[in-house]
């Protein structure tokens, strides 16, 4: 039996390869690998682990000259730095479960991995460069389903041209004090031609990608061009949009190594900032509908993968939601949606889109895949194209269509 085992040097574990988001200093997040050599060849670990706080899952992928496998790291946990987890597989019928216990140091977790009842050894695992995993999950080989296709018909030419004939709304910087980070942050914010106090509009918080802040939706994605000509057309019910920097910490710009933890931990932070301080003060501000049933969140990669996460974990503040080419950040299908039942009852809509040559389009996959399965109401729409800008202006376009009605 011994001899058997020695041919599961196991692997380790492949999360959704989230950014570093949990609220401890010690962050088990990302992509790691390690060799094993043993008495048959050499066994090739990558370990794709997402952290939640004190949970950890994921998968253990193992790749040999005899192929490829795959299993779930189950009942994971970070306390301080120390990690453990286990991980199940069937050899010759019978169940072996795998135990580690380690300590994380960094980008290493030096391991103790007890295979059953039959050996004991130490092993290394190192995490690779977070600033590559962004480059290396959009060369992920797609793989499109029958389910995988348009919802609805492209934007039609023109719809993101400046019409100089038609009625325009204000687009505007404003600064909030954010208790959250302990500074006054900017947002823009978008209110629609005619807008007046007499009246109450709802809201739509739209957010950016890791590489942005409250200018590039305007800068990119010309979100006042496509409402105005939307408006104009009468296929829009009047709201307001707040183009908020999801990035809250005090030196909140865009430039130098985005992929800093510091930086990406921040995009996390923003729950709160969002919920407390930019929210209270757009309704302080500006004459709207203080309740869920008129507010919405969506937002592109990063930003998808935020609103996805904000949206889904708060359902009595948000009732509509959309995730753009939602980014590695999005948390679990199983995390986002523990109650099927509930988000079902109590969403106005939640909406899921990508390109259909995005390499991050299994982060969206998967959710839709879990909630068709479970029964969650959803519209999934996938349009040619890549990560850019042509799908994201095209996803505002039809989202906006379908909130607030």
């Amino acid at each position: 039996m011994k001899k058997s085992f020695s041919l599961f040097l196991l692997a380790i574990l492949f999360v959704s390869l989230s950014h570093p988001l949990s609220a401890q200093t010690v962050n088990a997040s990302g992509t790691w690998k390690t060799d094993i050599e043993t008495p048959i060849g050499l066994f090739k670990y990558t370990y794709l682990i997402q952290q939640e706080g004190e949970i950890l899952s994921g998968k253990i992928i193992r790749v040999t000259e005899n192929g490829k496998s795959e299993v779930p790291l189950k009942e994971g946990k970070i306390k301080g730095d120390a990690v453990s987890f286990n991980e199940a597989f069937t050899a010759q019928d019978n169940e072996i479960t795998i135990t580690y216990t380690g300590i994380i140091s960094g980008d290493e977790i030096k391991f103790t991995r007890q295979v059953g009842e039959y050996a004991t050894e130490h092993i290394t695992i190192k995490r690779e460069n977070p600033a590559d995993q962004p480059k290396r999950m959009m060369q992920q080989p797609i793989v499109l389903g029958p389910d995988d296709k348009p919802a609805f018909a492209a934007a039609p030419e023109g719809f993101d041209k400046v019409r100089e004939n038609i009625k325009h709304g204000k687009i505007e910087t404003i600064e909030y004090a954010s208790k959250t980070v302990g500074t006054t942050r900017k947002m823009m914010v978008y209110t629609p031609p005619g807008y007046s106090s007499a009246k109450k509009y709802p809201v739509l918080y739209l957010l950016h990608g890791i590489g942005g802040d409250e200018l590039e939706w305007y800068n990119n994605g010309v979100p006042n061009v496509i409402l105005d000509n939307l408006y104009a057309d009468k296929k829009l019910a009047p709201m307001i949009v707040v183009l908020p920097n999801g990035r809250a910490m005090k030196d909140d710009r865009s430039g130098g190594n985005i992929f800093e933890p510091e930086k990406v931990k921040a995009f996390e932070t923003f729950e709160q900032d969002l919920l407390n301080d930019v929210i209270p003060f757009v309704e302080s501000k500006y004459s709207v509908k203080a309740n869920r049933e008129n507010r919405a969140l969506a937002g592109l990669s990063m930003g998808g993968g935020q609103s996805l996460n904000f949206g889904l974990g708060n359902l009595n503040t948000f009732a509509w939601v959309g995730g753009f080419s939602s980014a590695p950040n999005t948390k679990a299908p199983e995390i986002l949606v523990p109650d099927p039942a509930e988000t079902a009852q109590k969403l106005k809509l939640l909406w899921i889109s990508c390109g259909d040559q995005d390499g991050l389009i299994s982060f969206s996959q998967r959710l839709h895949i879990y909630l068709k399965e479970n029964k969650v109401p959803h519209i999934w729409h996938v349009k040619p194209g890549v990560h850019d800008f042509k799908v994201w202006k095209n996803d505002l376009y039809l989202f906006t269509q379908q909130i607030f009605k």
